[in-house]
């Protein structure tokens, strides 16, 4: 259990309690919750997974020590049958899951997990050194740490994009999308589409339809915590088209295939919910989370999440 709050009398009074009722042990201050560890400095907090991926490394049995700089290499794209299918799967399954799970504290593999999640069910030799590639990575990420600044404000903003057609199998879509409360990354996904989209456009606007729902949620989970927001939260895109449409009912006549996605989010923007400021895509965060890069574009996108290096000693 964690208890928080900066009433500190009630939180002794509540911990005394909770001791009258249960068998319990006070920790103190967090460290450690469920494989999470929690640092603290001046400039914040900080969450890393640190032994958890040290566990994962000892379990993948890796024979050498060698590093990368990116998850996956750039460009690449992976199918059902690449390569020889592995004789026993067993190990992948579980690997995989464990990153899902690490995923918690590292939005940098997000989608390179998102990829090698869709081949558990029959696994091969080509999606093995893909995990092998992101276990690497990690090896040399081992002790980054996700920071949530002390001095960050309470406004949401968020960052929606997709990848139009970008599954070489289906030709389906990937959504990314991350969120912010003041420059701490609170929410971020990284999911193929459920339906295979006809244009840019298109893919651009059922992601900014899972985005308003996400800020939708977070904007009702901060109000219920006693932070009401008056402000519409921008979703920065960088479709202008897709823009468009949210704005000028007129386009819905032409995009009826996609009708339930435009009234949700037009909704939204109508009620002052959300803003769609355009953003280029050099600037587009999110883009992290749809696609590779290059180790310098890779760089660019993890530094603006406030994902650090922290010194061991």
């Amino acid at each position: 259990m964690i208890i928080t709050g900066d009433d500190v009398d009630g939180i002794n009074e509540l911990k005394l309690q909770l001791a009258k009722r249960f068998e319990m042990k006070d920790l103190g201050p967090l460290r450690c919750f469920l494989g999470i560890e929690v640092a603290y400095s001046p400039k914040g907090y900080l969450l890393s997974q640190s032994k958890y991926i040290a566990n994962i490394l000892e379990q993948a049995r890796l024979s050498d020590t060698r590093a990368v700089d990116s998850p996956l290499e750039l460009n690449v794209k992976y199918v059902p049958s690449d390569g020889i299918p592995l004789p026993d799967p067993t190990l992948y399954r579980t690997l995989v899951g464990s990153l899902v799970y690490l995923t918690i504290t590292s939005p940098d593999i997000a989608h390179a997990v998102h990829v090698v999640s869709q081949f558990v069910v029959s696994p091969t030799t080509i999606h093995w050194a893909a995990v092998l590639r992101i276990l690497r990575y990690l090896r040399g990420t081992q002790f980054q740490s996700l920071l949530f600044p002390s001095s960050s404000s309470l406004e949401l903003r968020a960052y929606s994009d997709a990848d139009w057609a970008g599954n070489p199998t289906d030709r389906k879509s990937t959504t990314g999308f991350c969120i912010f409360l003041g420059d701490s990354l609170i929410s971020w996904k990284s999911k193929k589409q459920d339906i295979v989209s006809r244009s840019s456009t298109e893919a651009e606007y059922r992601a900014m339809a899972s985005t308003t729902t996400e800020i939708v949620w977070l904007r009702w989970l901060l109000c219920d915590m006693g932070v009401p927001l008056y402000e519409p939260t921008p979703m920065y895109c960088d479709n202008k088209s897709a823009i468009q449409i949210a704005h000028n009912s007129v386009f819905h006549e032409r995009t009826k295939h996609i009708e339930i996605d435009c009234h949700f989010t037009r909704h939204h923007l109508q009620h002052g919910t959300i803003t769609l400021p355009f953003i280029s895509s050099s600037l587009q965060i999110a883009d992290l989370f749809t696609k590779t890069h290059s180790t310098k574009r890779f760089r660019f996108l993890i530094d603006k999440l406030l994902m650090l290096h922290v010194n061991t000693s």
